[in-house]
């Protein structure tokens, strides 16, 4: 069985993870507390005990989902004794869990991971004022079919352009489109007329993976410039090109790019599965990525891990 561990983004977040991790694993408190001191906050009570709408705020979610993610390898390493480089082919993740997987795999330290993530939240929500971006999920559609979706929703009745585009290419027939109000508005009618299940708006604070975040790539430009970076552990599969890679430099500009860029999750799991990976080890919040799996491709199997039972079972498997 070959594995690659896979890292959840936003949407993961719920109120009381990594409280079992703490209580159970000194190697998971470390983690909670160094997060905490990184980021001059007590982010740790948050995700333990709320509130709920302090914790999906971008700024504390993207960095406490990292946090939790980190916790569970950390513990695996500690309790297991788990070699990353032996144990996983690759590590991906989806969105903000691509800093995960790198902080996972050494890339950055935790430190300045949480740091790049709290930076990274409080730019994505500065980049577009509250309103005038959204995102919508198109179900029953491929990517290419939400291509042409996008770009029929992008033409406003007065003649003008909006910015309307895939944001995330989750596979399963799920593709999430992302841009200016008014287009994802007009986008669920015209989805509709092209054979879509359903058009769903999202309950999301921005308009996250579109061209309206260029603000906040720039933002993220700046900062990784600033930022200490080392070849990962196991080469890290981007969101950006759905293939791996392990130079430093290269993984900064697809970091950058990654903001205002389509998360191509679907072929990075197929990437993956093409290159010998049977299992996607889904490790933190949620088990999304989990669940995504089998729709990805009937022969990728999906195992999450998030609690102290979920790490007991898996490592029987490793």
């Amino acid at each position: 069985m070959s594995r690659a561990f896979v890292f959840p983004g936003q949407g993961s977040q719920a109120v009381g993870m990594g409280r079992d991790l703490a209580q159970a694993f000194p190697a998971a408190r470390l983690v909670f507390e160094e997060v905490d001191d990184a980021l001059k906050q007590n982010l740790s009570k948050v995700m333990f005990e709320g509130p709920e709408s302090e914790l999906t705020l971008t700024a504390n979610a993207q960095p406490a989902l990292m946090a939790v993610s980190v916790a569970v390898l950390r513990v695996l390493e500690a309790e297991a004794k788990l070699d990353l480089a032996k144990a996983a082919k690759f590590v991906a993740g989806h969105s903000l869990g691509e800093y995960s997987a790198l902080a996972a795999a050494r890339t950055f330290a935790l430190a300045d991971a949480a740091r790049l993530l709290r930076l990274r939240g409080e730019a994505m929500q500065k980049a577009v004022p509250v309103g005038e971006g959204a995102m919508a999920a198109l179900l029953g559609l491929d990517v290419d079919a939400a291509k042409a979706v996008a770009a029929e929703a992008a033409k406003a009745p007065d003649g003008k352009t909006e910015v309307c585009q895939p944001a995330n290419d989750n596979g399963g027939g799920q593709v999430v489109i992302s841009g200016a109000k008014a287009a994802i508005d007009r986008s669920l009618e015209i989805a509709k007329s092209k054979g879509a299940k359903r058009a769903i708006p999202l309950p999301v604070s921005a308009p996250f993976h579109c061209a309206l975040m260029q603000p906040a790539a720039d933002a993220m430009a700046e900062a990784l410039s600033r930022t200490a970076m080392a070849p990962p552990r196991v080469p890290l599969v981007a969101n950006v090109t759905a293939s791996a890679v392990s130079d430093p430099a290269t993984i900064k500009d697809l970091l950058v790019q990654q903001v205002t860029a389509m998360v191509r999750w679907r072929e990075s799991c197929l990437y993956m599965k093409d290159q010998g990976v049977t299992t996607l080890v889904e490790l933190g919040a949620g088990k999304v990525l989990t669940g995504l799996a089998k729709r990805i491709d009937p022969e990728l199997s999906g195992v999450s891990a998030q609690t102290p039972a979920d790490i007991e079972a898996l490592v029987k498997t490793l």
